[in-house]
């Protein structure tokens, strides 16, 4: 407001002063810019997508059971050299050929817990990455590593426990998950690179 215009685009009002044309009638005024939306955070009342995380698309039953019977048909080839061994020593002694059995047997175990150990260590056991599946941890999206996949692969009793229902909760479970995981807060992510059957599927 002054008592003489000071620039171009000035106006006088009916009281006689001067005015900057940003206080001219019919001038939009400023409206406080509304804060931004914080990066990374989901909408309000946006809800997840069924069989989705925010890590990518979760491994439905059908395509973790296969790799867990890929894994298994591992294993048994594994049991069924040991035995053809065992019965041949077992041919020479008695005491020699139930040895050699429990080493197998030891054997025998320790390739499941082993499969584990690659879950976490890989993200896959062999199965799981001829089928294009990967176990990640549910909240950082991250590799468990090989020690908490083998207590992983243990707490699968947990799964067996009552008449084996444990293994059936991805089939209606919203995040797809066995008992298991959600004791170890993991998730097992399907779409991923597939491998072809090599050497290399049993190396961590």
């Amino acid at each position: 407001m002054s008592d003489a215009p000071q620039g171009e685009g000035w106006w006088q009002a009916s009281d006689g002063k001067w005015y900057p044309p940003e206080q001219a009638p019919g001038t939009p005024q400023p409206q406080a810019a509304m804060p931004a939306q914080g990066y990374g955070q989901p909408a309000p009342g946006a809800a997840e997508t069924p069989g989705m995380s925010q890590w990518g698309p979760l491994a439905d039953w059908g395509t973790r059971a296969i790799a867990y019977v890929i894994d298994v048909a591992f294993v048994i080839v594994l049991g069924i050299v040991g035995f053809i061994i065992s019965f041949a020593f077992a041919i020479v002694s008695d005491v020699l050929g139930a040895l050699v059995g429990l080493l197998f047997y030891i054997v025998y175990a320790g390739a499941f817990l082993y499969f584990g150990f690659l879950v976490g260590a890989k993200g896959r056991s062999p199965g799981m990455a001829i089928m294009g599946l990967r176990c990640v941890g549910e909240e950082t999206g991250q590799l468990i590593g090989g020690g908490t996949g083998v207590i992983r692969t243990i707490a699968h009793i947990i799964d067996s426990i009552v008449c084996y229902v444990g293994w059936f909760f991805p089939l209606w479970d919203a995040k797809r998950q066995t008992l298991a995981d959600k004791v170890m807060k993991t998730v097992v992510l399907t779409d991923q690179p597939k491998e072809t059957f090599s050497v290399d599927l049993f190396k961590p």
